[in-house]
């Protein structure tokens, strides 16, 4: 009997841990939707900014300059901003995405360049941790960032890279990222966002040739533009992250459910098994 009890206890637990990562399921589900309307909300208005950019890039021309622009000769110092998640029960989420930077860090930029400074931002609690964990420097961390994150936190953020680039205490500005393709693909991704490369805004640059009357100078209108450019993409890129994040929790907590499901049937089993043997004997 004792045996019965301990599995009928074993079974009562699992099914309490089911109907719990059942929930946690469900408010991801519900997260999702929300951040997939986030997103599709933005996209708009980010691609739109970035084809009149590219629009009045080649109206200005090669001779115009801008510190968000300049391309410096030779390449001292990377700032990578590392965006993951505030909490974990999300899979391999954040250990993915950090496995990837380390790799990018280790076997790419300090291969090629070992005297190359690294400085590291982090995005997230699990962020911080892990580069705590790994005795890492972090210039600056921000735990609990996702819990009530909005456009000016972002700026933030943006501001303290974009200080760092102007100031050229750093040639690059690196973003590594979950990207969200759907629910079942999230994969990890850098984008260089300072300087703002030609490539980009020749990819960026509208198919219909607009003939646009500018007031104020073209100049004035990039200047206004270029910082707001870069505030919008990498808005854009919390909420790519936030989305891969959600999705990635609620298909741990759907596997977690059927695998705890699995072992209720697996533990009924052996209860009945025994239940049987004990009245047999």
């Amino acid at each position: 009997m004792a045996t019965l009890r301990i599995i009928r206890r074993r079974i009562l637990a699992v099914q309490n841990t089911a109907k719990i990562t059942q929930a946690m399921r469900m408010i991801s589900a519900a997260r999702l939707k929300r951040a997939q309307n986030n997103i599709e909300s933005a996209r708009p208005y980010a691609l739109k900014m970035a084809e009149i950019l590219g629009n009045l890039a080649e109206a200005v021309g090669e001779n115009y300059t801008h510190p968000l622009i300049e391309k410096r000769k030779e390449t001292k110092g990377i700032t990578i901003i590392t965006i993951a998640s505030d909490r974990g029960l999300c899979g391999s989420f954040n250990n993915n995405l950090f496995r990837f930077v380390l790799n990018y860090a280790q076997n790419e930029l300090l291969k090629n360049n070992p005297d190359l400074d690294i400085k590291h931002i982090a995005v997230g609690k699990r962020t911080v941790q892990f580069f705590k964990r790994q005795k890492i420097e972090v210039i600056k961390g921000f735990s609990n960032f996702f819990s009530n994150f909005d456009f000016e936190s972002a700026k933030e953020i943006v501001n303290i890279a974009k200080n760092l680039f102007i100031n050229k205490e750093t040639d690059k500005v690196i973003i590594a990222f979950n990207e969200f393709k759907n629910v079942l693909i999230q994969r990890p991704k850098l984008i260089q966002r300072l300087p703002i490369e030609s490539r980009e805004q020749k990819e960026i640059k509208s198919n219909k040739n607009l003939d646009y009357i500018f007031e104020p100078e073209k100049d004035k209108i990039l200047n206004d533009l270029l910082p707001k450019h870069i505030d919008i993409q990498f808005w854009r890129t919390l909420l790519e992250s936030f989305a891969a994040e959600q999705a990635a929790r609620m298909m741990a907590m759907e596997n977690a459910t059927n695998n705890a499901n699995d072992l209720i049937k697996h533990l009924e089993l052996v209860y009945n098994k025994a239940r049987q043997a004990s009245i047999t004997k």
